[in-house]
């Protein structure tokens, strides 16, 4: 017996921020699958899915947003529940990586739990990995499969260009770490002058740093701060007064995950920064929306993304060979 079999594409969506996926699933013209979802009361989560998953070409989305542990396990269960229902590729798609920043060890006995996001996610029947922007480019090889590293960087720089390219910018990085992208940044702006902030990382204390230069020339032009993510906000903001200090004539944060703990918003808020400028991989609420913040939507890359999986194209092709 012979049968040519149909690639079947159906799309699947934690709990954590239904609609990103939804805006994903509207732009790839499917409804996501229906499912039965939910916590018992000693807080173990059960996922079940209402229709037949056989033989399809599975895309599970969740972004690790907080409270981060839940929905990771959720995830996990998500794709342990795709693979005991015979769904015959299974890919994570999850917009924000949790654990990315503990990529490799910084003292002794710590973890490595990026790489322990990967295995998670291989055991439980994952082939294939779509995330945006990586703390690390690295973590890319925690996984056993084909991993799909997007970038929000066309989205971000077309809309930096749009609204300030007709003034003088400079492309300023964080940390000596993150030049490369901000190479990528000034070859998008015309090849705007770059930048970046020499910083001491206290290790005793998360999250603090204690001093902060500008190497390079900013004086009368509008700083551009490039990162991966703001957490509690200290070290852009910091980054951002050095700018200042050193005579920037404005300062635009960009950046592709936007956490915001606390006190993140308050210090963003109060500080001299123009601008904020982030992208949905992360859900915002309501008491998180302030008057600077421009989200702008990432569901459009995912979803071209997804769709060259699906057909075997070129996600590579999406960003002029650099992915």
């Amino acid at each position: 017996m012979k049968r040519t079999t149909e690639k079947n594409l159906m799309v699947f969506s934690g709990r954590a921020y239904p609609d990103l996926s939804e805006e994903v699933a509207d732009l790839l013209e499917c409804g996501l699958v229906p499912q039965d979802a939910r916590a018992f009361a000693n807080g173990e989560l059960y996922v079940r899915y209402e229709e037949s998953v056989r033989g399809c070409d599975a895309f599970v989305i969740q972004s690790h947003t907080a409270p981060i542990n839940e929905w990771i396990m959720e995830h996990l269960i998500m794709v342990d529940a795709l693979k005991r229902a015979s769904a015959k590729r299974i890919t994570v798609v999850m917009p924000f990586y949790g654990y990315a920043r503990q990529d490799k060890k910084h003292r002794g006995r710590e973890p490595i739990s990026a790489r322990l996001m990967a295995d998670l996610f291989k055991t439980a029947g994952a082939d294939r990995l779509i995330t945006v922007d990586l703390h690390a480019d690295q973590i890319q090889g925690f996984f056993d499969g084909p991993v799909d590293h997007l970038m929000a960087l066309p989205i971000l720089t077309d809309y930096v260009k749009q609204k300030y390219g007709d003034q003088q910018l400079a492309v300023v990085s964080p940390d000596a770490g993150r030049i490369k992208v901000a190479e990528r940044w000034s070859a998008r702006l015309g090849g705007a002058p770059l930048a970046f902030i020499h910083k001491t990382r206290r290790t005793d204390v998360a999250n603090e740093v204690v001093a902060n230069r500008v190497v390079g020339d900013v004086a009368g032009k509008i700083c551009i701060l490039t990162d991966d993510m703001i957490d509690t906000g200290g070290t852009i903001v910091k980054a951002a007064e050095a700018c200042v200090a050193d005579g920037a004539a404005g300062v635009v944060i960009a950046a592709t995950h936007p956490i915001l703990s606390d006190p993140a918003v308050d210090r963003l808020k109060n500080s001299t920064v123009t601008e904020v400028v982030v992208t949905n991989t992360l859900p915002i609420p309501a008491d998180k929306q302030f008057d600077k913040l421009t989200t702008l939507s990432i569901a459009p890359l995912l979803a071209r993304a997804i769709r060259e999986v699906f057909e075997d194209g070129s996600v590579t092709s999406m960003f002029d060979g650099h992915a």
